[in-house]
């Protein structure tokens, strides 16, 4: 074989080489990375943070901090629901909260703008009495159990807190009661009655 030969087989070789390497430079390895997108909250619901914690947690190489977001959503129209989030970053907690309050929601019963009967809400160490009000009464509630009733569209009532005060526990004991309430119609269909012979 002549040298001219070779050499043209050389750089036939080096071409096709310098090719590949030019397409695996191009070509992106693995999956595409995930972009975190901004939580689509319907227009009608609105949302209120509870609480945000700080949680450490300890490893070998020091602490690794991370931060749980208690977010409340509802419509003021009897739909509320509450959700816990966690992650490296506030606004990231925020997020995964309110998708998981969305997924949770729960239907209030509402008579005019106060709640139908009075009722004990109670959960571990957290225990709430709510009460009916007349008109005009208002909100009386703190913390995290107004922000609730609030967001659920509730806007004569009267609360006492019996026990504890972890915003957790108030607000599963909240949505405790909430969900135990029953309007006079379903009462009055259990019952096979009408709704004026239930009512004082």
């Amino acid at each position: 074989m002549s040298e001219e030969n070779k050499t043209e087989e050389k750089t036939e070789v080096e071409a096709t080489a310098g090719e590949k390497k030019a397409e695996s430079k191009g070509r992106k390895r693995g999956p595409a990375p995930r972009k975190n997108k901004a939580p689509q909250t319907p227009p009608e619901f609105e949302e209120r943070v509870v609480a945000v914690n700080r949680v450490a947690k300890v490893v070998k190489g020091g602490r690794r901090f991370s931060f749980s977001a208690l977010m409340i959503v509802g419509d003021k129209k009897g739909r509320v629901g509450f959700g816990l989030g966690k992650a490296k970053e506030v606004p990231e907690a925020i997020r995964k909260a309110t998708q998981s309050a969305q997924k949770n929601l729960i239907h209030v019963p509402l008579d005019g703008g106060t709640i139908p009967h009075e009722i004990l809400g109670e959960f571990d160490a957290g225990k709430i009495l709510f009460k009916p009000a007349a008109q005009g009464t208002g909100v009386k509630a703190a913390g995290a159990c107004r922000a609730i009733l609030e967001l659920a569209g509730v806007r004569d009532v009267l609360t006492k807190s019996l026990r504890g005060t972890n915003p957790h526990n108030v607000v599963k004991a909240t949505f405790k009661a909430l969900s135990d309430l029953r309007s006079a119609e379903e009462i009055a269909k259990l019952r096979g009655k009408e709704v004026k012979g239930l009512r004082l």
